[in-house]
């Protein structure tokens, strides 16, 4: 039930810049292959897999579907109990074994079912998701992550309702693609919040229609909101991974109805900053993985609508390299400058 892949292009996530700087102690096992964002072609198939050949094209998914379990066949979740997301995991479910080694034999672990910075890689069936061979691979790298969390977020978590008000905390690629999913569900204000002017003009172009830099302003970025919207957002997206960030985006919420999905990794022991009965007043919070999707079943009709229009996949990508200039593309991440750098291998 494994599947062996050609990677043909790879992307850098905020996800392997964490791991990469230690910031979580669950990702800190090495040594390990980063990157979880790609596309390919498939080389070779083990026992059991029936769904794919060699020279489909595909998408590796970090959040893996396996179609059997009791979470997969619930219609509530994405969640998989034998496959899904899970940081402290290195090695193959079957053996528990990793598929990489050193010249020296020594293992090499696996990262977030994927590890994708590789010229091949082996993941579980259940991660991988065969796509229509007509759709552009380099396009479809970004279904793997950001592009399919973000949206999904606005379309399968939140539900966004045309007409509506969004706020979105943080532009990156993840805060930008709730604003393409925002935007393509008819959204009336999208308001982006982050403390990096230079995103603003990326942002307007993908369906931003007010900015607020948090530190242009001498009030609470909630207040600011709840007055520019008489009352607050329906729906606010936490997209930073910081918790003073999540409370702001909370508070931004509308009384009675407000929904507040946290999509930021928060990489820190602290626990909410709510109290409970806050929650007495209407205002909901969530959180939202792989944006809701059930990687194997929904991902293949997502990228068709991608293919269609429906969603803007070429304003994330800002930069393109060869992989060899890898340590390029995580400076520019660092840097604030690139949204999405796709690297060809």
């Amino acid at each position: 039930m494994e599947v062996r892949i050609k990677i043909l292009f790879t992307s850098i996530c905020h996800t392997d810049l964490s791991a990469w700087q230690g910031e979580n102690e669950a990702q800190r096992a090495y040594p390990r292959i980063l990157g979880h964002e790609a596309s390919g072609i498939v080389e070779s198939v083990g026992q059991g897999v029936t769904e794919m050949e060699a020279g489909d094209h595909v998408v590796p998914i970090f959040n893996g579907e396996c179609g059997d379990c009791v979470y997969c066949k619930c219609e509530k979740t994405n969640m998989c109990e034998r496959s899904g997301v899970n940081p402290f995991k290195t090695v193959m479910v079957s053996d528990g074994k990793s598929r990489f080694s050193s010249k020296e034999g020594n293992p090499i672990f696996h990262f977030l079912n994927t590890s994708t910075f590789s010229e091949y890689t082996v993941l579980e069936s259940a991660c991988v998701v065969k796509i229509d061979p007509q759709a552009p691979l380099k396009k479809m790298t970004l279904l793997s992550c950001g592009v399919s969390t973000g949206v999904g977020a606005a379309w399968n978590s939140a539900n966004v309702k045309p007409g509506s008000t969004v706020a979105i905390f943080g532009l990156g690629a993840v805060g930008l693609a709730v604003a393409e999913g925002s935007r393509a569900r008819g959204a009336s204000r999208i308001i982006g919040v982050d403390i990096n002017p230079n995103k603003f003009i990326k942002g307007r172009a993908m369906g931003i229609t007010d900015t607020i830099n948090p530190s242009e302003i001498k009030k609470p970025v909630h207040e600011s909101i709840r007055e520019m919207t008489g009352g607050g957002v329906d729906y606010s997206f936490e997209c930073a991974g910081n918790l003073d960030v999540l409370r702001e985006a909370f508070s931004s919420t509308h009384e009675g109805w407000g929904l507040c999905v946290i999509l930021g990794i928060h990489q820190t022991p602290r626990l909410l900053p709510l109290h409970p009965m806050e929650l007495f007043n209407g205002r909901m919070i969530i959180g939202s993985v792989f944006g809701g999707f059930k990687g194997k079943s929904q991902l293949p009709h997502f990228a068709q609508e991608c293919m269609n229009g429906v969603v803007n996949l070429d304003e994330f990508i800002t930069h393109e390299l060869p992989f060899e200039k890898i340590n390029e593309a995580f400076q520019l991440l660092v840097d604030g400058k690139s949204l999405r750098c796709l690297l060809h291998l």
